[in-house]
């Protein structure tokens, strides 16, 4: 039996990570903390609330003395460390929060984790970081290995670039046992709607333009959530101490061809008078916006057996169906009240 702590699992890969955890690893205890800040929804996880395996708390993970009570009195052994912010564009017009949560609330987890497990050999630190801390590649460049030189580009990225050094002195430094993987761009159920899959699919069946920055050629591999979370699972098992997994959906597809293939697949499910790259605009392109993300996943593939299950046309038709029958879902995301079901469920009582 393992004690997880799962930071940022009420976001979207974290949330999908810890109703997968619990699915196949029953016996387990798990503990989410989360900030719920814009993109958390608690909503996502009420499934889990009658398992009595499963606590969530809501709290900052900077907050040091509440990690700590955590840890002591769930005698963790597990961190998955998702929480972040992870937003590009929301990085360009606002960083510091970007610098507080990506950077200080690492080291605030990993300080903690110091001094608690200093004389513990069971334990394990696993965290979740991005393909964006290499930059950008070029059309004829080999994908990242993890090796690759560290050049980001944006503040988030940067933050990023930041946080996985932490982690890596903390190996270094303190031999505390950490792990980390550096995942592609992430496509499936529970995605906050600001994100270029669930944008498309929603401002398309509202009638709404679909908006692609520049001339829709920058290129980034795709990688199904759940894939992302039997990768992290196959890491936080089997992975060696001090290493670095890059987890790639070996996919990659020009922004246009995603959003092409978005409005064929709605054309076809959802048939309105005109097809829906009818509404497809073309938008000043960010600032900074890196050309091409492409993952070499074959260190994960050769050491742990781990590669993706899901093709790209399934994986994109079975989130267009989930974002379909979710609607209701998606509204309450996009009016704020899914905020209200913290208040509903947990303000009267404590966990």
């Amino acid at each position: 039996m393992s004690r997880l702590l799962i930071t940022g699992g009420a976001g979207f890969i974290g949330g999908n990570f810890t109703r997968y955890w619990m699915r196949q690893h029953p016996e387990d205890r798990v503990v989410v903390l989360d900030a719920l800040t814009y993109a958390g929804n608690l909503e996502s996880l009420q499934d889990l609330e009658s398992d009595p395996s499963w606590r969530f708390v809501h709290g900052d993970i900077c907050d040091r003395e509440l990690v700590e009570k955590l840890f002591r009195e769930e005698n963790i052994d597990r961190v998955v460390h998702f929480a972040a912010e992870s937003h590009v564009d929301r990085s360009i017009t606002g960083p510091d929060a970007f610098i507080r949560t990506n950077i200080e609330g690492t080291f605030s987890l990993l300080e903690v984790a110091r001094a608690v497990w200093q004389e513990r050999d069971d334990v394990r630190f696993l965290h979740v970081s991005t393909d964006e801390v290499y930059g950008s590649l070029d059309t004829q460049d080999a994908a990242f290995t993890e090796t690759s030189p560290y050049r980001p580009n944006s503040p988030y990225s940067a933050s990023k670039a930041a946080s996985d050094h932490l982690v890596r002195a903390y190996f270094e430094t303190y031999g505390l046992p950490v792990l980390t993987t550096n995942c592609s761009n992430n496509y499936g159920p529970y995605q906050f709607p600001e994100k270029l899959i669930p944008l498309v699919i929603l401002n398309a069946l509202e009638g709404k333009p679909l908006p692609v920055y520049g001339d829709g050629k920058n290129i980034r591999d795709w990688l199904f959530v759940e894939d992302h979370c039997t990768g992290i699972e196959a890491v936080l098992q089997n992975g060696k101490a001090g290493e670095v997994y890059n987890i790639g959906g070996g996919t990659e597809r020009t922004n246009i061809e995603i959003v092409e293939t978005l409005c064929s697949c709605l054309d076809r499910l959802v048939p309105a008078s005109l097809s829906y790259r009818e509404q497809i605009q073309f938008v000043t392109d960010r600032p900074g916006h890196d050309f091409r993300y492409a993952i070499d996943a074959g260190r994960i593939e050769a050491r742990l057996g781990w590669k993706p299950a899901m093709d790209f046309e399934t994986g994109i038709e079975q989130t267009i169906h989930w974002y379909l029958d979710h609607r209701d879902w998606c509204d309450r995301i996009r009016s704020g009240a899914y905020r209200d079901y913290y208040e509903q469920q947990y303000s009267q009582r404590t966990r």
